[in-house]
This record gives C-alpha cells, structure tokens and sequence, in this order.
C-alpha cells in the first residue's frame, strides 16, 4: 500500500473489508455512491481520523528536554525537526499524511456522486460539508510540509498536490502544486463550501457546521492577511462570546470526568471533534521531550499573565512533576479482540474551537488598527482564564501590554509589517493562544506564520536552533510518497 503516490486507500468504499482486498479489484469496480444516504455515510471519513497534536507540539517551543532517561525515536526526531524514520507507526508523520489524504479521497468521492446525482440542491448541505473538509485537509498538509506563505514568493515555494477527484488508476501520478496554487484552490474551496454548510446534523459536532466552517475559514484569511475577513466571518461571536472554554466548571471534577469534559460535544466552544485514532493520552509520561516542570514557569507563570495572577490551568504529572500535562485528552480504546487484548485507541480531539476563533478576531482587530476593540476583547479573554480576575482593578491597557510584551528586534517578522504597538499585542495573543492550546499542536503554526526563532537544547549535546526561514520549517515528504514520485522539500 505504501507504493501507492499519496497512500491510498484513495479509491475509498463505504463497504470495503480491506484495502488487500479492494487492490485486487480493478479501480472501477467499486461500490455505488449513489443516494443521498450513501453520501452522508461516505462524509463521516472526511476527516482525517489520526493526530497531528504529538508531531506539532514538539516542533514548538513549548517543549524541551525533562531529563527522563528513555527517549521514543518519533519523539527525538520531531524535537530535531527530523522525518520520522517510522513510516507505519501511530502518530508519526507519515500516519498523518496518509490520513489527511484518505479523507481528502472520501470528500472528493462524495462531491462526484453528488454530481452524479444532478446536482440536486437538497444535497448542498452535503457539498459544502465536502468542500469544507476537502480544504481542511489540504490546509494541514501545506501548513505541515511546506514552507509559510508568504505571497511574495508562493508563485515558486513548493505546497503539496492539491486533488481534486478521486482516483481511478492504482497508480495516479501527482506533482506538487505551488504555494499558491494550493492557496488558490484553499480559497475556491472554503468560500463556496461556506454557502451550503449547514447545521442539520444529528451531531453537529462532528461536522463542518457553520461556525466551524467560519472557524476554519478565520484561521485560513489569517494566515493570508485579509483582517476583514477574519471580522466578518467573526460577527456572530461578537466581543463578549459566551461560548468560550468555562474553566471553572472543570474544578470540581474528577480528573477522568475533565478529560472527558474538554473534547465533549456539549461543550459550547467546540465546534468540530474527531475521533482520531491516536495514543497522544499517553506520551506525557513517556516523552522525553515534553512540557517539563522546571520549564513550566516560563509559559504559565504569573508573570506571563497581564493581571500578574496565577492562570486556572491545572497540571498534573505521573512522574514527580518532571514532565506536565493537562487533561485534554480521554482515551478510549476500542477492542478488536478482548480476549488477547488488541484493539485501537482513539481519543475525541477539538480540531477548531470559538476560544481559537475570538483569539483570531482579536488579532484581526489589533491588525487592523483597532487597538481599543482590541484591548477590551483581549481583557474579557484572559478574565476567563485568571480565576481571580477582578473587573474593577484588573484593567487591561495599552501601556500594560506593551509594557509586558516589549518589541524585539527581529523577533515576529511576518510576511506584512507591523508597528510597534501592533507587534506587542500580536506577541500578547500568540502567548494566550500559546498557554490555551498546549499539547494541540497550534504553537508550530503560529512559530512558522511568524518565522520565530527556537532553540531546542539536549543534554550533553549543542542546542539545535531552528533559525529564521529554515528549510526544516517544512517538514520532510514522507518516505512512501517521495519515493513513488512526490518532490522532496529542500534540505
């Protein structure tokens, strides 16, 4: 299977009993997608159903060396910025890749039977979902392995094969898409999927329901630049969302009724969960290269907070403190075989939240110039976060935030300028963004949009520094892909 181009399983069949199987078919013999039924069906797997979290948490510098003597080979080589040698493990790279595409061929398939069908607009609500998952995809491939974007030089950084329609051949030939290209069909994609999302879902949650949609949507114009996008798409949100992360209705719970809590559908923030199959529950008491307790103070510390106080996020350890988690993540683990006990664990993952999405409007809003909107947005954000906020003295100003986050030179260069005030309150949001998604993986995105320096020390070893524009930003194309023909990144 892995000589496959993109890995595929990507003539994918809702009654396919194994991809061994189906590869002894010829490629058009497959099962007919061919009612409305059919295709709600096939767009359950248009998500890619594995984890990025473990692969881009320790690429950022949210991360570093605890000092436990054994070391997972994934774990060591995402903390060097390296490819993963395993090709065939849970939560490697390559596992994500192969993911990312197989939900992309599930979409594809849905949108041509769609078409099949006429085109019918009591299908729309499946089309957009379709759109919408295609780009959600092809936006974690291209945020992964390629370059920033950056529109100055997207017309010849490589991106990733951006597909279109399912395959019909074993063995498709793909090239890869420019940066632009790739941003391009994104745009194409997200800005039609946004007229026919709906939210006529038995569970919502697990599709792309409108805000999620819109979430999404505000995560992509903010990686292009378009502030007013970001606002638009935001408006519903408004400046004091209720629907953000209560933090404290998780105090009094058991520590397995708070992970179970974070990625539930009944929470108002979440706006698209998946099932990914993933063991990322466990490696914070296996990795090496983790959020460590000696190290914890310098990114949740009083001293990072505007108010001076002390945040609600609440560690835990399984190894005296020498590295940290929070109860993010509920493992469930579904048996095959109970008797020899094998099976698969899978763990409920927010992919994209109303806490990431008012965080985005915010930046939106200093960018565009609009630094008092921002200031009280900002405020009513991180209130939410200090359980000792008081509304009365805890007042957040302009002088405080640049007073906290001062400009250093070179530090956030983003393809577009900034004055002085916006660079101290982009640093301020992108260090909120930093503290609420930790173990999520959304730090490495905002360390590439920003080209921002990290420094990864090991013991008895010099400090590996991944500088500014370096070409292990991207990672490396999987070994499966590259040797069936997909370029390779720069080295």
């Amino acid at each position: 299977m892995k000589n496959l181009k993109i890995a595929l399983s990507l003539l994918i069949l809702i009654c396919i009993t194994s991809c061994d199987d189906f590869l002894s078919e010829k490629p058009d013999n497959r099962t007919e997608i061919d009612t409305p039924e059919k295709i709600k069906e096939l767009l359950v797997e248009a998500y890619p159903q594995m984890s990025y979290f473990e692969i881009a948490e320790t690429m950022s510098d949210n991360v570093f060396d605890s000092g436990l003597p054994t070391t997972i080979i994934r774990n060591e080589q995402n903390y060097n910025w390296e490819i993963n040698t395993d090709a065939t493990d849970i939560d490697t790279q390559a596992y994500y890749w192969d993911a990312c595409y197989k939900a992309i061929a599930h979409a594809n398939k849905a949108l041509e039977a769609i078409e099949e069908l006429g085109s019918p607009a009591s299908l729309n609500p499946q089309k957009g979902e379709a759109l919408m998952a295609r780009a959600y995809s092809h936006f974690m491939l291209v945020s992964l392995w390629s370059k920033r974007y950056n529109p100055a030089t997207a017309d010849t950084d490589l991106g990733v094969p951006y597909v279109t329609k399912p395959e019909t051949e074993l063995m498709t030939k793909y090239k890869r898409n420019t940066l632009a290209e790739v941003y391009a069909f994104l745009e194409k994609d997200i800005e039609e999927g946004l007229k026919y999302v709906t939210n006529d879902y038995k569970e919502p949650k697990f599709h792309f329901n409108v805000a999620a949609s819109k979430a999404f949507a505000s995560r992509f114009y903010l990686v292009k630049g378009n502030w007013d996008k970001v606002i638009e798409l935001s408006n519903d949100l408004g400046s004091r969302p209720s629907a953000i992360r209560d933090f404290s209705v998780y105090e009094p719970l058991s520590v397995e009724d708070q992970q179970l809590k974070y990625g539930a559908s009944d929470v108002g923030t979440n706006l698209l969960i998946v099932s990914a199959n993933t063991i990322v529950s466990r490696v914070y008491h296996l990795n090496r290269f983790n959020l460590s307790g000696l190290r914890r103070p310098e990114i949740f510390g009083t001293s990072t907070n505007l108010f001076g106080k002390a945040y609600y996020y609440n560690f835990y350890s399984s190894n005296g403190s020498i590295t940290l988690f929070l109860l993010k993540f509920y493992e469930y683990f579904k048996y095959s075989n109970v008797t020899a006990g094998i099976g698969d664990p899978y763990v409920a993952e927010v992919l994209l939240s109303n806490d990431e999405f008012f965080l985005n409007r915010i930046e939106a809003h200093v960018m565009k110039g609009e630094i008092a909107t921002a200031t009280a947005e900002l405020e009513y954000f991180l209130a939410t976060r200090t359980p000792t906020y008081n509304p009365t003295t805890d007042k957040l100003t302009e002088a405080k935030v640049v007073a906290k986050f001062p400009v250093i030179a070179d530090e956030y260069t983003p393809f577009y300028t900034m004055t002085p005030v916006q660079t101290s309150y982009v640093k301020a949001i992108a260090e909120t963004r930093r503290r609420d998604f930790i173990h999520e993986g959304l730090r490495w995105f905002d360390i590439k949009r920003f080209n921002l320096v990290v420094k990864h020390e090991t013991s008895n070893k010099p400090a590996n520094i991944l500088a500014k524009d370096d070409n292990r930003r991207a990672l490396q194309i999987p070994l499966h892909a590259s040797s069936a023909g997909i370029e390779l990144n720069p080295r």
